[in-house]
C-alpha cells in the first residue's frame, strides 16, 4: 500500500462516469480542494457517448480508465482493480464532496484500523429548485441489524473502505441497481464498521438520476433483502428483515403514491402500489373525493362558514376576502404586554432559545461562559460542565465572576473556555463584530459558540431600551461567522412564522400560544436567529 512521507495513508478517489461529462468538473474539483495530502483519483467511463474524455483527460493528475459499457458495478470494479490506495472512495460523477470529507474519514479508519468500512452523513440538493435537504442518521452499534431495516448510509460516497475488504468482496455485476447496499450488508455481516453524522458528500437529485424509477429501485431492494434471508441466525436478525421489507415498499410505494398525485407515470405506479401496498391507493381515493368536496366547500360556502372550517383546522390555506378580515383581539395599537409577555407567562421567543439549547445541549460542557447568569449552563449543561463563569458588563451583579464588556475584554485569556452561551445579548452591543472576535478569541479550540439573536422583536422599553441597536437575519448571522469564525465549523437557523411573529409582537406569553403554531418555520418571518459556532482545532 502506498503511504506518503508524512504518513497519510492514499486514498484513491474512484470515479464512475456514464454521460455525466457535464456534471464530472464539480466532482473533481470537490476531489482537489480536500485538505487531505496523498490522493489518486481514477476516472472511469463507462462507455460514455459525451465529452466525459475530454474533460476527464484535461483534468489534472487524473487517471482515466475507458471501457465498453457494462454498468455502474462493473465501472466501480474496474476502478478498485487499477487503484493503489490503502482506503478507496467511489463518488459518482453527478456528486461532490464537502470539504474535509476524505480527512474526517480517513482518521476513522486509522483510529478504529479493525474497520472495514466508515460512513457518514450528507445533504440532498434537490436540482429543480435549489432545496437542500441534510441526511443525518444516528446508528452506534448492531449496523448490520440497522442496515436489513433499511440503508441508512444513503449516499455511497459518505463511505470509505478499507482495501483489504475487497480481498474478499466486489460490486456485484449482476445487478442493475442497489449495488453498494449488497455490499454495505455483506461486509457489515462479517466485519466491524462505523457510522457517525458529519456531513461528507453532496447527492445532487435530478432527472437522470438511477433511483428515479421508482418501481425498479423496490424491485432491487427488496431483491437485495431476500439474499440475506439465508444467513439470518437469529429472530431478532429474522425481525429486522422483515420490518426492512416493510420499511422499503412504505418508502417507494409512499414516493409511487406522489407520482400518482402529479399524473406522472400513473399506470406503473398504481400497479406496483397494489402489489405492495394497496390499502396506500384505496386512501389516496377516499381522499381525493374528500378533496374535491372540500373544494367545492372552499367555491361556494359563504366566508363566515370557511373562516370557521380554518379555525377547525379543515381547510388550512383560507385567506379572508377584501374587507373581510376580522381582527379580533389584535385590533388595537397598544401591545398585551410591555414587558415581551413575561406577565403572561414568558416570551414567545424563549421557546426556540431553549429548544435550540437542548438540541444542542452536549456541547454545554467543561469550562463554560455565559452572559448576565448562568441558568443555562446549570439547565442545560448539568454534569458535563466542571466549572460555570458569569460575565457581567459592570459589578452591580454578585452572581459575577468575570467583570467585562464581551468587545473588549483583554482580561480574559486566550483558548479560556469549552463553551460560550451568548443568547440574547449580541443586539446591545454596539461593536458586535468586536464582540465576536472576543468569542473566537477565548474560545479553546474545538470548543463551541452557542448564540442566538433577535429578528422580527419589540424593543425593550426598560433596562435595555438605550443599548438595544440591532436586529439580525439569518443571512446578516452568516456573513459575520464567516468573518469571525473562518476556519471552523458552523451551522445557522432561524425560527418563526406571521403567527408566531405577531404574537410576540403583542406580547402574549407562551402559554397563550399553540405549540404546533410556533413549530411551523417560515424563514419570511424570522423570530429567533441561533448559532452553533465551533472554534477549528487548529
Amino acid at each position: 500500500m502506498e503511504t506518503a512521507r508524512h504518513g497519510s495513508p492514499l486514498v484513491s478517489v474512484i470515479i464512475p462516469c456514464y454521460n455525466h461529462g457535464a456534471f464530472l468538473p464539480d466532482a473533481l474539483e470537490s476531489v482537489r480542494r480536500q485538505d487531505y495530502p496523498n490522493l489518486e483519483i481514477i476516472v472511469v467511463d463507462d462507455g460514455s457517448t459525451d465529452n466525459t474524455r475530454t474533460v476527464a483527460e484535461n483534468s489534472p493528475k487524473v487517471q482515466y480508465i475507458y471501457q465498453t459499457n457494462k454498468g455502474l458495478s462493473a465501472a466501480r470494479n474496474a476502478g478498485i482493480r487499477h487503484s493503489k490506495g490503502q482506503y478507496l472512495l467511489f463518488l459518482d460523477a453527478d456528486d461532490w464532496l464537502l470539504p474535509g470529507a476524505i480527512k474526517t474519514n480517513a482518521n476513522y479508519l486509522q483510529q478504529y484500523t479493525d474497520l472495514a468500512f466508515v460512513s457518514g452523513a450528507h445533504e440532498k440538493v434537490y436540482v429543480a429548485n435549489g432545496r437542500i435537504l441534510d441526511e443525518k442518521t444516528t446508528v452506534s452499534a448492531s449496523h448490520y441489524e440497522h442496515l436489513l431495516q433499511g440503508n441508512y448510509i444513503g449516499m455511497h460516497a459518505t463511505v470509505l473502505y478499507d482495501r483489504r475488504i475487497f480481498d474478499q468482496f466486489l460490486f456485484d455485476e449482476s445487478l442493475p441497481n442497489c449495488e453498494d447496499y449488497d455490499l454495505y450488508l455483506k461486509i457489515a455481516r462479517h466485519h466491524p464498521v462505523l457510522h457517525h453524522t458529519e456531513k461528507i458528500a453532496a447527492y445532487r437529485l435530478h432527472n437522470s438520476n438511477m433511483s428515479g424509477n421508482i418501481p425498479g429501485m423496490l424491485q432491487g431492494v427488496l431483491k437485495i433483502l431476500d439474499r440475506q434471508k439465508p444467513h439470518l441466525k437469529t429472530d431478532t436478525e429474522k425481525n429486522a428483515l422483515k420490518k426492512g421489507r416493510r420499511n422499503w415498499k412504505n418508502y417507494y410505494c409512499q414516493a409511487l403514491l406522489e407520482q400518482l398525485k402529479t399524473g406522472t407515470n400513473k399506470s406503473k405506479a398504481a400497479t406496483t402500489i397494489i402489489w405492495h401496498r394497496p390499502e396506500l391507493l384505496f386512501k389516496h381515493l377516499v381522499t381525493r373525493r374528500k378533496t374535491m368536496l372540500k373544494t367545492f366547500v372552499k367555491r361556494n360556502a359563504p366566508d363566515f362558514s370557511l373562516r370557521w372550517l380554518h379555525k377547525m383546522g379543515l381547510s388550512k390555506n383560507h385567506v379572508p376576502a377584501v374587507g373581510q378580515v376580522a381582527f379580533g383581539d389584535f385590533s388595537r395599537t397598544t401591545p398585551f404586554s410591555k414587558c415581551f409577555g413575561y406577565d403572561r407567562g414568558g416570551p414567545v421567543d424563549r421557546y426556540y432559545i431553549e429548544n435550540f439549547l437542548a438540541l444542542e445541549s452536549e456541547n454545554i460542557k467543561g469550562r463554560t461562559l455565559e452572559i448576565g447568569d448562568n441558568a443555562y449552563t446549570m439547565a442545560f449543561g448539568k454534569t458535563r460542565v466542571t466549572k460555570s463563569e458569569i460575565l457581567h458588563v459592570n459589578d452591580k451583579n454578585p452572581q459575577a465572576t468575570i467583570i467585562g464588556d464581551i468587545s473588549h475584554a483583554p482580561q480574559i485569556a486566550d483558548n479560556s473556555f469549552d463553551c460560550i452561551i451568548l443568547t440574547q445579548t449580541l443586539h446591545l452591543i454596539y461593536d458586535f463584530d468586536a464582540a465576536m472576535q472576543t468569542c473566537h478569541r477565548i474560545l479553546k479550540p474545538g470548543g463551541t459558540l452557542l448564540l442566538t439573536v433577535p429578528g422580527i422583536t419589540p424593543i425593550d422599553q426598560g433596562e435595555w431600551k438605550e443599548t438595544w441597536y440591532w436586529s439580525f437575519t439569518d443571512k446578516a448571522v452568516q456573513k459575520l461567522t464567516t468573518k469571525t469564525f473562518p476556519e471552523g465549523k458552523a451551522k445557522i437557523s432561524s425560527f418563526g412564522n406571521v403567527f408566531a411573529a405577531t404574537a410576540f409582537l403583542y406580547g402574549m406569553g407562551l402559554p397563550e400560544v399553540p405549540r404546533h403554531k410556533l413549530d411551523h418555520h417560515d424563514p419570511h418571518y424570522q423570530v429567533i436567529i441561533t448559532l452553533k459556532a465551533q472554534k477549528a482545532l487548529s
